[in-house]
């Protein structure tokens, strides 16, 4: 993507502030410093700035964290998403059937988010909140999601994916193009398995629809089903977005 010329300072702001994730929910300013590519000096200018607009507070031992102010704006985003409206029907849908929780993730720079989610009724379940992230090549969702965006934007990732977990992942990526769907276990979570399929979704950024929950009550021909519904579903958002889209 072609930088917009003349915005430099404000584009490291920008990225100190998406530095923050649920991985990352305080930082010093050396750390965003170091993150962002700044001189302290500057960065202090920086973390002053939105300091001011009330978006950054300081914590504990100098470590500064976002404030509820960002909140309306991750709100504004979801009401925004016309993908996740759209797609939430047949996301209900699946997770009545397969009584499992069912999750949107979409291609964001290095990091596959999730747009939506829904919960199954089960007391035991698992979850990620909309906005929650998770590095690309990691995970069934994050592996389905390298695997499916177009070859040479995966090219762009997948040294550092590699570096990261070794060169078996491109095994584990090839089998997920070829067979359209990836699986994880216990690989974020513990005793946790997870399934992810594309969505066929032209001209949009790379999408993918994911279940996960309880490794112990899921058992083989649950998972078998639950992958093949999950493609069915997947076609029926294509097709809802499809729809819309005319």
């Amino acid at each position: 993507m072609r930088k917009t010329p003349g915005a430099n300072s404000s584009r490291k702001v920008l990225q100190l502030l998406l530095g923050f994730s649920e991985q990352r929910v305080d930082a010093s300013v050396a750390e965003l410093a170091k993150l962002v590519g700044t001189p302290i000096a500057t960065t202090y200018r920086y973390v002053a700035l939105l300091k001011e607009l009330q978006l950054l507070e300081e914590g504990r031992a100098g470590r500064y964290h976002l404030t509820s102010q960002v909140m309306p704006l991750a709100r504004a985003a979801q009401l925004a998403n016309n993908l996740a409206r759209l797609a939430r029907p047949s996301m209900e849908e699946a997770a009545q059937e397969l009584r499992e929780t069912v999750m949107l993730f979409q291609h964001f720079g290095d990091a596959a988010v999730c747009s939506e989610r829904v919960e199954c009724d089960r007391a035991m379940r698992f979850t990620f909140q909309p906005g929650h992230t998770l590095p690309l090549g990691v995970g069934a969702s994050g592996k389905m999601v390298l695997a499916t965006m177009p070859e040479a934007e995966r090219g762009r990732y997948l040294p550092d994916v590699v570096a990261r977990r070794g060169e078996g992942i491109r095994e584990e990526l090839r089998k997920a193009y070829a067979n359209r769907y990836a699986v994880s276990w216990g690989e974020l979570d513990e005793g946790v398995w997870a399934c992810s399929v594309p969505v066929p979704l032209n001209g949009q950024r790379t999408t993918v629809l994911s279940l996960a929950g309880p490794a112990a009550r899921i058992t083989d021909d649950a998972k078998r089903r639950a992958i093949t519904a999950l493609q069915g579903y997947a076609r029926k958002i294509h097709n809802a977005v499809a729809s819309f889209s005319l």
